[in-house]
């Protein structure tokens, strides 16, 4: 594993299921919480974050989650926070990265939306020209906050339309939030141009994929791990290659897999679904898209090729342009070669 977690290492990437705040450093996070002392319980401590970040289900990651987002109080903090978590992809040889943004979380907390985009772009454009990574928005509704936010989260999206935001999304916790009251919304942000891809199947049942599939239009599934229940819903998946966005340690710590052995992400490659492999909250989960990409090399018994294929998904799951994703494909055949000669 050595050797695979070298080659993992300088492998070509592409990152399709991350989100902006869950992709704080503990650094950035600590630096944060000290400039907001005395109004968060988040500690100050990078070493002291490892325990805080302990969840004990899934709601309590979101319980935690959003103590985190309540650090983001400006645009500085939002420019702050998109350029180091562009450093740290790029660190891990990403070419290109589809971001999951919550914007209705810090308009309410009190940064106009004009303000908000336009310190995301900032931070887009200044990544592209200091790291060489390629920054792309999904704007995603936090689920939990109904369809208030959905209605925010829509009238951000068409309104301030900033150039890197390119698909619509459903995140937060699945129960108790039924994905096809989000139809009307998916429907208009679809219609303006902007791609399907909610989060269905994490914590719930294949019914909640099949939903995001025949309600909101989604062209990409995020975590859908819960279809390997269903024989039906995986030959349709199968046999369209929707892609699947699967983080697997992040399903083992929300507890939405019981052990990373238990994980049907060999079950999903068998069934010849389109995987990719992301890394959904990175510092938060205690892992990064490398150590992703070993641990799915460790479930598949894979070895170079194969994980080369599996950025190859990647790649292929994104909506870079068709010359973006080509230049990445032969940089990976490229590096693949150059392996195993």
């Amino acid at each position: 594993m050595t050797d695979l977690r070298t080659f993992i290492a300088g492998l070509p990437k592409v990152e399709l299921h991350v989100h902006h705040v869950g992709s704080a450093l503990p650094r950035i996070v600590a630096e944060l919480a000290a400039r907001h002392e005395g109004r968060s319980r988040v500690p100050a401590d990078p070493q002291q974050l490892a325990d805080y970040f302990v969840f004990r289900d899934f709601a309590h990651f979101i319980e935690l989650y959003l103590s985190v987002v309540d650090l983001i109080r400006d645009q500085e903090d939002v420019w702050i926070l998109t350029h180091e978590v562009a450093r740290e992809l790029a660190r891990q040889q990403v070419r290109y990265a589809e971001l999951t943004v919550t914007p209705f979380s810090h308009v309410r907390r009190g940064i106009p939306a004009p303000a908000f985009c336009e310190a995301i772009e900032d931070a887009r454009r200044r990544a592209a020209a200091d790291f060489g990574v390629e920054l792309r928005w999904c704007f995603d509704i936090p689920g939990e906050a109904g369809l208030e936010a959905a209605e925010e989260t829509l009238r951000i999206s068409l309104d301030e339309r900033p150039d890197g935001l390119i698909s619509f999304g459903l995140g937060g916790p699945e129960i108790g939030v039924p994905r096809p009251q989000f139809k009307p919304y998916f429907d208009q942000a679809r219609a303006a141009g902007l791609r399907s891809v909610p989060h269905a199947g994490e914590t719930t049942g294949p019914q909640t994929v099949w939903d995001a599939l025949r309600e909101l239009g989604a062209e990409r599934i995020g975590h859908g791990i819960s279809a390997a229940q269903d024989p039906e819903l995986l030959k349709y998946l199968a046999e369209r290659q929707i892609p699947m966005e699967v983080c697997p340690t992040s399903n083992v710590r929300t507890r939405a897999v019981p052990a990373i052995e238990e994980h049907p992400l060999p079950h999903l490659v068998e069934a010849g679904l389109l995987v990719t492999i992301n890394s959904d909250d990175p510092p938060m989960f205690g892992t990064t898209l490398d150590d992703e990409y070993a641990v799915a090399a460790r479930l598949l018994d894979a070895g170079p090729e194969q994980v080369a294929q599996l950025a190859r998904n990647a790649v292929a799951a994104s909506f870079l342009d068709e010359t973006g994703k080509r230049r990445i494909l032969d940089e990976i055949d490229a590096y693949l070669s150059a392996a195993l000669a």
